[in-house]
């Protein structure tokens, strides 16, 4: 079974650009992980748009940075991932967390149903631009 991933684009506010709540199967697993007034990832950065975002799986198995807590990711550190896409398969493994070490979770989506989903946030933020 796969698990499911939305991926929702925030308007930029007085402390930070465009970024990114990602939802895992209901769960905002940024917010959970960095806390109240920490963030996610910047749009800008973690989408594609004319290349390819860091949030765009592919072959590689590469880290992803998905947020930081409100004292900034250099005081506590990052929440991380290791993004790839393995055939039909796009896995998010080896979590890092704000002031501990890796979880070994891993989260697996259907890579068709991955894209679209990127390729959508993608279209959201760039109609904003």
């Amino acid at each position: 079974m796969f698990n499911r991933l939305e991926v929702r684009v925030l308007p930029p506010g007085s402390r930070w650009a465009a970024q990114l709540q990602l939802w895992i199967d209901g769960e905002d697993v940024v917010a959970e992980a960095v806390g109240e007034g920490g963030r996610g990832p910047y749009a800008e950065e973690a989408l594609p748009t004319n290349g390819r975002g860091r949030l765009w799986a592919t072959g590689e198995r590469r880290r992803v940075v998905l947020g930081e807590p409100a004292c900034t990711g250099g005081c506590c550190g990052f929440l991380s991932v290791f993004v790839q896409r393995q055939g039909c398969i796009v896995e998010w493994s080896d979590w890092q967390l704000p002031g501990s070490e890796a979880r070994p979770r891993t989260f697996r989506f259907d890579a068709d149903q991955y894209d679209v989903e990127v390729a959508r946030a993608s279209s959201d933020w760039a109609s904003t631009q």
